[in-house]
C-alpha cells in the first residue's frame, strides 16, 4: 500500500482488501500441535516476513497494531461463531474481530474470518445491506450486540454474534489458549486454509479444495494425498512450507 496514511475511510479500505489478498487464512500451528503466539514480533515475522498465514487472532491483532501505528481509534471485540453450527449450539466467544471509529462514524473491520473474511470494512449498523469487493454483508440486531451475515448464493448466512465491549490481550490470550490446544478444538483437529482473490474465493478444509467464483458457481475436488496438497498450500495459498518439516505426516492422515 503506498496511499495516504491519514486515518480515513478511504485508507482503511485499502488495506483491508491488500491484507485479506495477501495473507492466508490458515491453522497449520494448531494442526501440527504447535503453540500460537501473539505478541506483535511474533506476528510480524510469521505473517508478514515468514511466509505464513493465521487465524483471526493473529491476522486481526496484526492489522490493528498497523491501524493503531496510522493513529485510528480501534478496540478489539469478541464474537461467537455461529457459521455451519446446529441450532441451539452456543460456542465460547473465540472469534476476534475490530471496531473502529472515523468522524463519529463505527465500522466493523475482520480480517480473520477464513472462507467468509471480510473485503471491506462495513458500517455498525443494523438491517443495512452494505457491500464488498465480495459478498455483499449485513449487521442484524440481536439482543445486546449484532449478528453478523453474509449473502452466498441467494441466501443470508449468519457468521456470528458479537456484542461491543471492548477486549484486553488477556482476553484473547485465553481464547488463543483454548482453540489451539482443546483436544476438541477444531483447529487442533482439521486443516483450514482460505484466502480470497479479486474475483474468487479459495478454501481447503482437509483434503477439500474448493474454488468459489463470487457471483457464480463452485467448484470441488478431494485432493489425493499429501504431496497434492502440499503444493495447493504453495501454488495457491502462497505458503512458505520449509519450516513445517512434519507437515507431510501430518497431511498423510487427511486424504
Amino acid at each position: 500500500y503506498g496511499g495516504t496514511r491519514a486515518p480515513t475511510l478511504e485508507t482503511l479500505r485499502a488495506i483491508h482488501l491488500r491484507h485479506a489478498l495477501t495473507i492466508p487464512f490458515e491453522n497449520l500451528d494448531p494442526f501440527l500441535r504447535r503453540p500460537v503466539r501473539l505478541d506483535p514480533a511474533a506476528l510480524e515475522q510469521k505473517l508478514v516476513r515468514g511466509g505464513r498465514g493465521g487465524y483471526c487472532f493473529e491476522h486481526n491483532l496484526l492489522f490493528k497494531a498497523a491501524l493503531d501505528a496510522l493513529g485510528f481509534r480501534v478496540a478489539g471485540l469478541a464474537a461467537r461463531v455461529v457459521w455451519n453450527q446446529p441450532d441451539g449450539v452456543t460456542l465460547p466467544r473465540t472469534h476476534m474481530l475490530l471496531r473502529v471509529e472515523i468522524d463519529g462514524q463505527d465500522y466493523i473491520a475482520d480480517v480473520g474470518f477464513g472462507g467468509q473474511t471480510l473485503t471491506a470494512p462495513i458500517r455498525l449498523v443494523a438491517g443495512a445491506e452494505q457491500t464488498t469487493p465480495h459478498e455483499p454483508s449485513r449487521l442484524l440486531a440481536a439482543g445486546d450486540g449484532f449478528l453478523m451475515q453474509v449473502l452466498v448464493g441467494g441466501d443470508w448466512k449468519s457468521l456470528h454474534r458479537f456484542e461491543l465491549q471492548e477486549q484486553l490481550p488477556p482476553d484473547y490470550e485465553i481464547a488463543n489458549w483454548y482453540v489451539s490446544t482443546h483436544p476438541e478444538s477444531r483447529f487442533v483437529n482439521n486443516l483450514t486454509v482460505a484466502l480470497p482473490a479479486p474475483d474468487r474465493r479459495y478454501a481447503l478444509f482437509n483434503a477439500e479444495f474448493t474454488v468459489h467464483r463470487i457471483g457464480g458457481s463452485s467448484e470441488r475436488r478431494t485432493l489425493a494425498g499429501a504431496a497434492e496438497i502440499r503444493q495447493i498450500l504453495q501454488e495457491v495459498f502462497g505458503l512458505a512450507l520449509l519450516d513445517c518439516p512434519d507437515l507431510d505426516a501430518a497431511l498423510s492422515r487427511l486424504s
